[in-house]
């Protein structure tokens, strides 16, 4: 509750050189407030219009400039003030059928009147203290029937529920912020009417200004009634993080002008105008008015009941309503009493604990003790290269940077180097090649810092075998006790776990047969090393063998080294089956893994059960641009090599992926691949049997702090942003979404879309979040976030945006709303929240699958109707259940 005043505190002591004594914030009756003394601006404009008799009620400040008409509503009174101008609608009658017409409020704020109507004019009325209830969204049977569904969205309706039966007025506005202007103004009239004056009059936005005059009591040194005009712009800027110093300045100006008070000092009546246009986002207020209980704040019960039916949250009672107003709200009556304002509702969504991604996953979640080919490895290609394969320089930051985001695979490609120094390249650049020892240095530093599950080193030899013993001699002597010595136990069927393996590292790498007695022998190379020797002019013809394999001569004492990842040359899924043991690996360049997911995509899922398979990328990417990892991994395929030193969409779907495991670079692949005893297709365009198929509702509310694109200087400080919502997985889940381009306060726009989203397969799909600047000259990047779906965490959150090489951007951030439906395990996640469509237009039943085994078949054909009415019961309660 401190934070702002110990802000303040610290710019009024860089100002005078000394520590100002805090005395907290004032009671509602303090003289130091100046109450009395300061009649603000904005509560001159608006409060005459809210009466009971001759008593007037206080107007509650707030800031909307996204009306339609561009008219600006400064608080709950002016909401009410566009009431009863009126605005055209259009009513939808039980018949599924709409008519325009004009709806307003009487003057004496008795009714509601609609016209033209066939009825009298007195029966085209309502009567306000006969409304029971108002609804935001589709949350009737008749704006939910089917006729009407797709014909308006969800945001755009709401409905008036009257009388004793609770007979509804089921309305469509042109925008999002008609729709909240009147309910917000209805539900305060209903309140209104059932409370006492005083009651009314106690409300957050007096204690609002008090807080606010309070800050600005602290930063008047001189306590002269004004603060220069920097000081007062790094005082909200304190306040607001990321608001850009301009947007402060423009708005005192423009109230200082419209108010007549010029010059360089800024009165408390201008900063708490400033502030409260400022600091007051429209979407949020709508918000906290649509669950408070008739109030502009949100008491224990209220706060309870949003955690708990839009957040998701589980056990919520008025003790965790009670810590989370003592550690987010800003004034001290608050505190006291129980209940959450306006700023104290914005620092909690803003907060770690409204964030996107779940907090579970963020420390590993997942079983570790399963066998090593049941997990997803995080895995780096050429990590020593800086840019390109050919002309990049090569450093061993890139190693460090690997390992720090949690890889667990590096390839390391190593020639002969001078002075009996082996090197790593990838490249012809002369300043392109690292020694060995050093990078072998780097991994001993650095191999466990993020995660200590086991590392696997590729090991792609081109070197003589002199320089194999030094290299093998530099890796006992680096790694020592972290190298893993035993060898496979032909006893075993399967690979051991990363929780058994944790704090070794694994060298992956062609090995001698055991019956081999020589100090060396030969092997065949693996298709990687020949195509790194072709690319770089020293394929070595004289070595090919029989077959066009490329023979490599390898010392025993590498050789002994591997021993759970031993490289093989794969040759057919049938002679895997027979012939390959469970510790032998294949690598697939990229054409190939991409030609067996799509002509034996089942025979790819079924391989990758029970081998660790290796997918790196195509020799023809001499920029190092990298392939979509998910092409891969939907086929079970464990290892798929990045270029991590290029950013863009494929390392952005890697680095999300990736997190979901406490980022520890190890994630269990869905059951469904892992089951001996299941079948999935790598290329599935519709649900799966036995998994539970999701609908993903996204609402895109705000953007906020959106910075300009990096190196775009064609429109100036401009940004006219959109936002792209896109699902990654199994084809049937690959989808993409995007919402209108805002061309007005670009920096902090308003959205308000919806999409939907059919996941079939929820553990491998992932959901990411593109921010991008309209421009005709070509549209820019601004920033992204890819989350796994299985990490969402649903309700009111706010998505953390990244910069296109993966840096956070300090207080950049979307606000959405998040519900999935038939969520496994069902309960709380099952999200009826303000923005949900309940209804689908098709019923989708479970079906079972014939196995051919007729006494089976006849068995299971009896559940089938059992199976139907389940279906329809769980819609049914979905669709015409309990309405909030």
């Amino acid at each position: 509750m401190s934070d702002g005043h110990d802000f303040v505190r610290l710019l009024g002591s860089q100002d005078r050189g000394e520590e100002l004594e805090l005395n907290g914030t004032f009671s509602e009756d303090s003289p130091q407030s100046g109450r009395s003394s300061r009649d603000h601006s904005a509560e001159r404009r608006t409060s005459s219009i809210m009466k009971d008799g001759s008593r007037q009620k206080q107007k509650k400040t707030v800031s909307f400039s996204t009306m339609s008409n561009k008219r600006k509503i400064n608080s709950t009174a002016a909401c009410i003030s566009s009431m009863m101008e009126g605005c055209e609608m259009k009513k939808v009658r039980s018949n599924s059928r709409m008519y325009n017409r004009f709806f307003l409020l009487d003057p004496d704020m008795r009714f509601l009147r609609w016209e033209p109507s066939k009825k009298d004019s007195e029966k085209a009325k309502l009567e306000i203290k006969s409304i029971r209830e108002v609804r935001v969204g589709k949350k009737t049977p008749v704006l939910r029937s089917n006729g009407l569904s797709d014909q308006f969205p969800e945001e755009c309706a709401f409905s008036i529920l009257y009388g004793e039966n609770y007979e509804s007025l089921d309305l469509v506005a042109s925008t999002a912020d008609i729709v909240n202007t009147w309910v917000m103004g209805l539900r305060y009239l209903v309140s209104y009417g059932k409370h006492t004056p005083d009651v009314v009059g106690a409300n957050q936005t007096s204690l609002r200004t008090l807080w606010i005059s309070s800050l600005f009591e602290i930063a008047d040194l001189n306590k002269e009634g004004h603060i220069p005009l920097q000081r007062a712009i790094q005082l909200i800027k304190g306040l607001s993080p990321g608001m850009k110093t301009s947007t402060v300045e423009l708005k005192f100006k423009e109230i200082q002008k419209a108010s007549e008070k010029f010059g360089g000092h800024v009165t408390c009546d201008v900063f708490v105008e400033a502030y409260c246009e400022l600091c007051t986002r429209p979407e949020i207020f709508f918000l906290l008015v649509q669950f408070s209980s008739n109030k502009e704040y949100l008491d224990l019960k209220d706060l309870m009941i949003f955690m708990e039916l839009e957040q998701g949250m589980e056990e919520v009672n008025e003790n965790t309503s009670l810590e989370i107003i003592n550690k987010y709200e800003t004034t001290k009556e608050g505190t006291e009493k129980g209940y959450l304002t306006i700023d104290g509702f914005t620092r909690y969504l803003l907060s770690s604990d409204c964030h996107v991604f779940d907090p579970h996953h963020k420390s590993i979640c997942q079983d570790m003790t399963k066998p090593l080919t049941h997990y997803y490895i995080n895995s780096a290609h050429s990590a020593c290269q800086m840019e390109d394969h050919y002309w990049g320089m090569a450093d061993i930051s890139g190693y460090i940077y690997a390992l720090k985001m949690g890889c667990r695979s590096i390839e390391l490609v190593v020639w002969d180097g001078p002075d009996n120094e082996p090197l790593i390249y990838l490249s012809l650049s002369v300043v392109s090649h690292v020694s060995f020892r050093s990078v072998i240095n780097v991994i001993d530093k650095y191999a466990f810092e993020t995660s200590d599950y086991p590392l696997i080193i590729c090991l792609v030899i081109h070197c003589s075998v002199k320089q194999q013993h030094l290299m093998a001699h530099c890796l006992k002597e680096v790694l020592g006790d972290k190298l893993y010595h035993f060898p496979a136990c032909p006893n075993e069927s399967c690979m051991p776990s990363p929780e058994q393996l944790k704090g070794k590292i694994l060298i992956k790498g062609k090995k001698l047969s055991p019956e081999h007695s020589d100090s060396e022998g030969d092997v065949t190379d693996e298709d990687e090393g020949m195509e790194i020797a072709k690319r770089l002019g020293n394929d070595g013809e004289e070595h090919l063998c029989e077959g066009g394999l490329r023979k490599l001569r390898l010392c025993k004492e590498l050789s002994d080294l591997v021993n759970l990842c031993q490289s093989v040359k794969f040759r057919d899924f049938e002679t895997s089956r027979s012939s390959q043991k469970f510790w032998q690996v294949c690598s697939f360049n990229e054409v190939t893994a991409s030609r067996f997911s799509n002509e034996y995509p089942e025979e790819f899922v079924r391989y990758n059960k029970k081998f660790l398979s290796r997918v790196y990328p195509s020799s023809m990417r001499i920029d190092a641009s990298n392939m979509n990892p998910q092409d891969f991994w939907k086929c079970g395929c464990q290892i798929v090599a990045m270029n991590f030193q290029t950013p863009g969409l494929m390392m952005d779907l890697n680095a999300g992926w990736f997190r979901q495991n406490g980022n520890c670079g190890y994630v269990l692949r869905p059951a469904i691949m892992r089951e001996e005893v299941s079948y999935f297709s790598a290329n599935a365009k519709d649900s799966l049997p036995g998994v539970s198929a999701q609908l993903l509702h996204i609402k895109i509310i705000s953007g906020q702090n959106l910075p300009k694109p990096k190196g775009s200087g064609a429109k100036g400080d401009v940004v006219e942003p959109y936002v792209y919502v896109e699902t990654h997985g199994i084809p049937a889940d690959c989808a993409e979404h995007r919402t209108k381009t805002v061309t007005q306060n670009g920096d902090n726009p308003i959205f308000d879309e919806s999409f939907e989203f059919h996941i079939n397969l929820p553990e491998l799909a992932i959901l990411r979040f593109v921010v991008l600047d309209d421009d005709y000259i070509g549209d820019e990047f601004i920033a992204q976030y890819t989350i796994p779906f299985e990490c969402l965490q649903t309700g009111f959150r706010h998505v953390p945006l990244q910069s296109l090489t993966g840096e956070f951007l300090q207080n950049t951030t979307l606000f959405v709303h998040i519900a999935i439906t038939n969520r496994r395990g069902g309960g709380k996640a099952q999200k009826k929240g303000l923005y949900v469509r309940k209804g689908k237009k098709v019923r989708e039943y479970t079906s079972t699958k014939t196995t051919g085994i007729k006494a089976i078949d006849e068995a299971f054909r009896t559940a089938i109707p059992s199976l139907r009415e389940a279906t329809d019961l769980r819609e049914n309660v979905q669709v015409f259940g309990p309405l909030f």
